[in-house]
């Protein structure tokens, strides 16, 4: 069994240091689970935010030109 991440990076700061636009990276978490590093983090008042495990944040670099092709082509 693998071990819990013990920290995870926002999305915000995702965004910061792979220098990518927060609201792309907020389109691609929608298509991402639990398995490729993406959590929710619960906060007060409703606040809730995406956050990536650091490990994966890898994995989401390596898709980053995959989405951006998928999603700029015309879809049937």
């Amino acid at each position: 069994m693998a071990a819990a991440p013990a920290h995870a990076i926002t999305i915000r700061r995702a965004a910061e240091m792979l220098g990518k636009d927060e609201e792309l990276l907020w389109d691609m978490a929608t298509e991402m689970g639990p398995k490729h590093g993406r959590l929710w983090i619960y906060d007060t008042d409703d606040q809730q935010t995406v956050a990536f495990i650091p490990a994966r944040l890898e994995y989401l670099q390596e898709m980053l030109p995959q989405y951006k092709r998928n999603r700029s082509s015309p879809r049937s």
